[in-house]
């Protein structure tokens, strides 16, 4: 009997698992590979308009170079990381591998099935790395690695496949082994650095990396394909007795604590836990500082910036609709049991807020009880302290507990906003959508930091932009405001909203934007700014677009 699929069809079929595997990195991720195609291109470019001019290259600082030349290169690794990890369609906080299983179905052996992309991925990290070697404008006479830095990419892709594809017993358990574990590795490679360790020693600590992670990768997939998932949440049993007393006494009375309690047992209690994991292990530096200011506000800062960064983890399972208990589906379609949930796209959301919230302030009510413990034990609580006494003597008590508060509550608003800033993105359920806002996102790091050295390198530019500063800030301003108000017009409209929902947000936004802006005012009290720029920095701070959209984006993944 024939084949009754097309011709075309039959021809385009790759005809091996690892043909297989390749059509499908590169059917799936043809826009973000074009995207770092085009920004080699555009690198090799600019260092052929260097040569021509014959100029040397001068950084002015360590950070100049970094956001010339680090920052972009770290944008185009960690997707290349996302890429060949399978981590833009998995659950990353969750206890299952994120190895597709669909690829489960391929006549191909474990070690094939880990191997391949295990191999692809390590090329693409050789080949990117001679492209940034030979097309990156290097400061002259930098002494550039040839080969090691090649292999620590590879090696970092390789134990990150091997860390995601591993099922675990516990949620969140992989964030934190990945954390520690490449941590560890990086710590290494900065101290072989930090002694100027010879290219020969830099390969002899990176190159047996590769064959381990291949081994511990193949494991993963063989517990994966097995459909093996343990379950370790048994010796935990009285928190969940906890939280089964909690929802019996509730009765879920309405539709919507049902689905807000359903919200926090799926995603609320990730980001509090992630952060009661880190906590520990990052404040124990501070016994080895030694007293140092400059190592203890250090550690403080990555203590406060470990919740954001963990929440930029755990939004990526917030803003999929569709996880219940299952695999993600590529397309981010809406399951039908979410769909047909008797509650509004409203009631939907309002969940989803409610639980980012109570995660980010539970997170952060153990970050605010765990740093002075810490310091108290540390015998750093002086050096605290003494900062704090510097700060009131320069600029008065009030400020300094001003922008003290200030601070924190960016910290704290930046938790909560990495948690619900991609709803109206991920709500929409059209995957080409969720990939190009992060191809666009990793584009921005990629020019931004280039943009900004050549800012701070022309005094011309400087001055022109200090000038037109209040037109960019009024011009951005006034398109989010438009924006603000377009989709508040479509939520009326669509009746998505009650019309007191929309007034009590546009007013709680009005307040909240003359706050913000009364607060920096005061603070910077200087007539270099005018006032109306920090009205303009305020309404630009404060979230509204986004956050608005995400019952327009889920009415119109639910009802396709």
């Amino acid at each position: 009997m024939k084949s009754s699929s097309p011709p075309s069809a039959r021809r385009s079929a790759p005809s091996s698992p690892a043909a297989a595997i390749a059509w499908e990195f590169q059917r799936r991720h043809r826009w973000g590979l074009l995207a770092i195609a085009a920004y080699l291109i555009v690198l090799a470019i600019v260092k052929l308009v260097v040569l021509a001019r014959g100029q040397a290259v001068v950084f002015r600082s360590d950070e100049s170079f970094a956001f010339a030349v680090i920052v972009p290169l770290d944008a185009t690794l960690t997707y290349c990381l996302a890429l060949f990890t399978y981590g833009l369609s998995g659950d990353l906080a969750g206890r299952p591998s994120m190895y597709p299983r669909r690829l489960f179905t391929l006549p191909a052996s474990t070690a094939a099935l880990a191997g391949w992309p295990m191999l692809y991925g390590s090329i693409a990290m050789i080949l990117l790395w001679a492209a940034a070697r030979t097309f990156v404008v290097w400061p002259s006479g930098f002494d550039i690695p040839v080969i090691w830095p090649a292999v620590a990419a590879a090696a970092l892709l390789a134990w990150t496949q091997a860390l995601t594809w591993m099922p675990y017993g516990l949620p969140g358990l992989r964030v934190i082994l990945a954390v520690l574990w490449l941590g560890t590795l990086q710590s290494i490679v900065l101290l072989a650095l930090r002694y100027e360790a010879s290219e020969g020693v830099m390969l002899a600590i990176l190159a047996p990396q590769l064959p381990l992670a291949f081994l511990v990768s193949r494991f993963a997939v063989a517990r994966a394909r097995r459909g093996v998932v343990p379950d370790w949440r048994g010796a935990f049993t009285w928190i969940g007795a906890l939280a089964r007393v909690r929802g019996r006494s509730a009765n879920f009375a309405t539709p919507e604590r049902a689905q807000r309690w359903l919200e926090w047992r799926r995603h609320g209690r990730t980001l509090p836990a992630l952060v009661a994991i880190l906590l520990p292990f990052e404040l124990a530096l501070l016994f080895t500082t030694g007293g140092t200011p400059a190592l203890v506000f250090i550690i403080l800062l990555g203590v406060l910036l470990t919740p954001a960064l963990m929440a930029a983890f755990v939004a990526a399972t917030v803003r999929k609709p569709d996880l219940d208990g299952r695999e993600a589906r590529e397309d981010y379609g809406m399951a039908p049991f979410l769909a047909t949930r008797p509650l509004s796209n409203r009631s939907l959301i309002a969940a989803k807020l409610a639980m980012s919230l109570w995660s980010t302030a539970l997170a952060w009510a153990l970050v605010i009880i765990a740093i002075p413990i810490a310091l108290r034990l540390s015998q750093t609580w002086p050096v605290v302290i003494d900062r704090w006494h510097r700060t009131v003597a320069l600029m008065g008590a009030a400020r300094a507990a001003v922008i003290v508060v200030l601070i924190m509550a960016a910290f704290i608003a930046a938790t909560w906003k990495q948690l619900v800033q991609t709803l109206c993105i991920g709500m929409t359920g059209r995957i080409w959508i969720v990939r190009a806002s992060l191809v666009g996102t990793l584009a921005f790091l990629c020019v931004i930091g280039p943009l900004f050295d050549w800012i701070d390198s022309n005094s011309a530019v400087r001055a022109v932009l200090w000038n037109a500063a209040p037109l960019l800030l009024g011009a951005l301003a006034c398109v989010k405001l438009c924006a603000a108000a377009w989709v508040a017009v479509r939520l009326f409209r669509s009746r998505l909203l009650r019309d007191r929902t929309l007034v009590l947000g546009a007013a709680g936004w009005c307040v909240a934007v003359l706050a913000l802006s009364a607060v920096l005012s005061w603070w910077i009290a200087t007539e270099l700014f005018p006032r109306y720029l920090f009205v303009y920095a305020a309404i630009l701070a404060v979230p509204v677009v986004r956050l608005a959209a995400a019952p327009l984006a889920l009415d119109w993944n639910r009802h396709r």
